[in-house]
């Protein structure tokens, strides 16, 4: 088992940037990818960024224009997700989630991820 908790969304102004947290427990020596998506009111849970636990080598999601950073910590069992130049259509809630013994960072449906955060509320005001 796996637990993960997210941390860091809030209320902001668009421009402003936000850093997410994710903090893992429990069996994370099977941790191979971790991954965070976010879901809008009313739309599919999507796909953001992907870190391989081990090398640290990072995926984005194409449609996403360069303002997402997904960086990890093995030392603290805790990936981050750094968003820069917030507009009002990234507000939703933010998922973190890990695939484990075996992943592909480059899996980008949410079937593919064995554990999930209960997610982080992101809204970002105009």
């Amino acid at each position: 088992q796996v637990q993960l908790v997210e941390s860091g969304g809030g209320l902001v102004q668009a421009g402003d940037s936000l850093r997410l947290s994710c903090a893992a427990s429990g069996r994370t020596f099977s941790m191979y990818v971790m991954g965070w998506f976010r879901q809008a009111p009313g739309k599919e849970r999507e796909f953001v960024a992907a870190v391989s636990w081990s090398s640290g080598t990072a995926h984005y999601a194409s449609s996403l224009e360069g303002r997402f950073t997904i960086s990890r910590d093995n030392n603290k069992n805790t990936v981050y997700l750094q968003i820069n130049s917030l507009k009002p259509e990234d507000t939703a809630v933010y998922y973190c989630a890990a695939q484990v013994n075996g992943g592909n960072l480059y899996l980008v449906q949410a079937l593919y991820y064995n554990y999930w955060g209960q997610g982080t509320q992101v809204t970002v005001s105009s």
